[in-house]
């Protein structure tokens, strides 16, 4: 866990990149000189489309990937020079639910920690499971845990050890919405406790409402990395939806100056940039084009928006 001695990045990449081998075509380049570094302590978000690279990136950092060329740590530890130590400061919660169904969560904790060396007296069996909430589960079969449970089992199976990194591969992927708000409760705990959590996922509102940090990648390539608020300010972009009390066959003339266009005879779109243009100007510009205001709804940009203008792809953060 962390400590006073703990490094300032809790991953650290330097020109990372991998050559897949293709048996008869092109060899396929899934990452190519990604230069990253995840602040020690941060809730960090890795979005990026289908075939981005993210799963490449995560399963380099946890040795199940043979990097091509460049540089990778976790925790401090080189992954190939330091590469115990690298593992042992590092859990990955996959996206795939391998549970064993024929083991209590008591007994699949108790194997994992074994797996990582973690001597009998030092194991945290009890104390993992309630930090996931399965304290009351811990001796029933893992094969009478509901999807959420199994879910917050594998988060359990990754900290066993005490690693500072915490890796979430789409963690909520199917999960309902309460089961969702009760494993961010958890991981978020522990992230305040000092993890460092990196969590890819499908929902964007989500990586907006829980990351401080958001790298996109796509392509292989690093093509953003920036403080969530920072991000959202890329996109200076509102819309305005008016609705007037009378049909409309076009947009008024004494409208004209602003980006707007008729929707449904009486709904007039506003979109402008809320650093140059205030929404008080728009709708003084109505009351003299002589139309009254019946209803008004705004939209900020959101993470989405930027996802898609910087990719140019459907807005899910895909493998």
């Amino acid at each position: 866990m962390p400590n006073q001695h703990s490094p300032e990045f809790a991953v650290e990449t330097v020109g990372l990149s991998k050559t897949y081998g293709a048996a008869g075509g092109r060899p396929v380049e899934a990452l190519k000189d990604v230069s990253l570094r995840i602040p020690r302590g941060s809730f960090f978000g890795l979005l990026g489309p289908n075939g981005a690279g993210k799963s490449t990136f995560i399963n380099i950092l946890a040795g199940l990937v043979v990097k091509t060329s460049g540089e990778a740590r976790v925790w401090g530890h080189d992954i190939e020079r330091d590469m115990r130590r690298a593992r042992l400061s590092i859990g990955v919660v996959p996206q795939e639910l391998n549970i064993d169904p024929f083991f209590t969560p008591a007994e699949l904790l108790d194997l994992q920690a074994g797996l990582y060396g973690v001597p009998k007296a030092k194991r945290r069996t009890a104390e993992v499971l309630a930090a996931v909430g399965l304290a009351d589960k811990a001796d029933a079969y893992a094969r009478s845990l509901s999807g959420g449970m199994r879910r917050r089992l594998l988060v359990a199976k990754a900290m066993v050890h005490s690693p500072p990194v915490l890796v979430l591969d789409e963690p909520s992927a199917g999960v309902d919405v309460d089961l969702r708000r009760q494993l961010w409760a958890n991981v978020g705990e522990m992230n305040r406790k000092g993890v460092t959590v990196l969590l890819t996922t499908h929902y964007l509102k989500e990586a907006e409402a829980l990351c401080d940090t958001i790298a996109i990648i796509d392509k292989g390539m690093l093509i953003c990395c920036e403080k969530t608020s920072s991000l959202l300010k890329r996109l200076d972009t509102k819309e305005m939806t008016v609705t007037v009390d009378r049909d409309l066959a076009r947009v008024p003339d004494a409208l004209g100056r602003f980006k707007v266009e008729c929707r449904n005879g009486r709904e007039l779109v506003f979109s402008y940039p809320p650093s140059k243009v205030h929404s008080g100007e728009i709708l003084a510009a109505i009351q003299e084009a002589g139309l009254g205001v019946v209803d008004l709804a705004t939209r900020q940009a959101e993470l989405e928006d930027i996802f898609l203008s910087l990719t140019g792809r459907e807005g899910r953060g895909g493998r």
